[in-house]
């Protein structure tokens, strides 16, 4: 009996040995799945060449005497200086600043309450449905609907009020969604532990729900600025006498060819501060605090 089994023991070794070899070159061989990163790899550093090459060609093209010439030299800073002694930018500016400070804080609240709201209900898919339909939504549908609803049936004076309306219409899906991925993983025995203790409804917010949530309300901030801050269609719409800097640009460029240059240096500003400023939240956001 002991030889018998010492020779299946031996067969069964000598199996797994010559198998190893073909387990071994199966898992070094790239074959059919070492073309797909690379496929992968390439697609995204296309995408991302097809992003930052026309910024950057733009900040070059805007030390230029002619912009719109395409020839990056001589290099001058002549359109820069016009942009400073050109105030009509300055008042488009902070209307935009003020009107997107506020799409941003409104987002955040109502983000935040909405979505505590769907994670706690047995059936969202219809609520949430109704909220993000303005994703799908064109902006220039959007735009001429809420113009027809507030100025011809209730024949309501367009503004500013209008223009933040449109945006946040825009807006709140997106924060929405930004919420939702956060208080999706939300373990609600955390708050019944808390109830259990003797917390308040606020005190349970506060100090356990807000702290995980927080990230996800400070990214619903942020994209509901820079949405708002790069809003046109809508707003061209439902401005009234009003105008945001998307929509000073846009004119600008579409009757005063004359200020072309300016636009190029204005926008290159907007990049050069905007870019670092979201850089520097997100890193705060995701990297700082999901280290702490």
């Amino acid at each position: 009996m002991s030889s018998v089994a010492l020779d299946q023991a031996g067969e069964t070794k000598s199996g797994r040995e010559a198998a190893a070899p073909a387990r071994a070159s199966r898992r070094r061989a790239p074959g059919r799945t070492g073309l797909w990163p690379t496929v992968a790899k390439a697609c995204g550093l296309f995408a991302l060449a097809m992003i930052y090459i026309p910024l950057i060609f733009l900040a070059v093209m805007s030390f230029t005497p002619n912009p719109l010439s395409g020839v990056p030299y001589p290099l001058t800073v002549e359109h820069y200086a016009a942009l400073a002694g050109d105030e009509r930018w300055m008042g488009p500016m902070r209307t935009s600043l003020f009107m997107s400070a506020l799409v941003a804080l409104t987002c955040m609240v109502l983000a935040t309450v909405v979505g505590r709201a769907l994670t706690r209900m047995r059936s969202p898919g219809a609520p949430l449905l109704l909220t993000l339909i303005p994703l799908f939504v064109p902006g220039l549908t959007m735009g001429a609907a809420l113009f027809i609803f507030l100025r011809t049936i209730l024949g309501l004076t367009l503004g500013l009020w209008s223009i933040y309306l449109a945006q946040l219409i825009w807006a709140l899906p997106f924060c929405l969604l930004l919420v939702l991925v956060v208080a999706s993983r939300f373990d609600l025995n955390l708050l019944e532990a808390a109830e259990d203790l003797g917390a308040s409804p606020w005190r349970r917010f506060f100090d356990v729900e807000l702290p995980i949530l927080k990230p996800g309300i400070f990214g619903a901030g942020i994209f509901g600025f820079l949405l708002s801050f790069n809003e046109l269609p809508r707003s061209l719409f439902v401005r009234g006498i009003d105008t945001t800097m998307p929509i000073y640009n846009w004119a600008m460029a579409a009757s005063q060819q004359s200020q072309v240059p300016i636009i190029f240096s204005l926008t290159t500003l907007l990049l050069a501060i905007t870019l670092p400023v979201m850089g520097t939240f997100f890193w705060v956001l995701f990297v700082k605090l999901d280290k702490s």
